[in-house]
């Protein structure tokens, strides 16, 4: 889907600031690439959603937290997830919108 016209409002701005400091604390702290180290948790499958919505909607990473979602899009479960999202045939333009 495309993201060329989507924009993200100044409230949801502020969740996607106190999100990203989340887990680039985490990242530091633990040394990643995972929330909480070289582990996955499910810290990290609660945000795998999250990961793609940043991506949909384009919103701009410090490296670190680039490499962080590389590594979770890696996971076989989101590679599972994606490719059964790219050949589902109905969208919902109503879920596509503005945030």
């Amino acid at each position: 889907r495309s993201s060329d016209l989507l924009k993200v409002w100044s409230r949801a701005q502020a969740d996607i600031d106190r999100i990203t400091a989340i887990w680039a604390e985490c990242l530091q702290r633990y040394g990643g690439p995972y929330l909480f180290g070289k582990r996955r948790t499910i810290a990290d499958a609660m945000y795998a959603p999250v990961v793609t919505r940043f991506i949909t909607y384009g919103v701009k990473l410090d490296a670190p937290l680039v490499e962080f979602c590389k590594t979770i899009l890696a996971m076989p479960e989101m590679q599972e997830w994606i490719h059964a999202a790219r050949e589902e045939p109905d969208e919902i333009s109503e879920l596509d919108v503005e945030f």
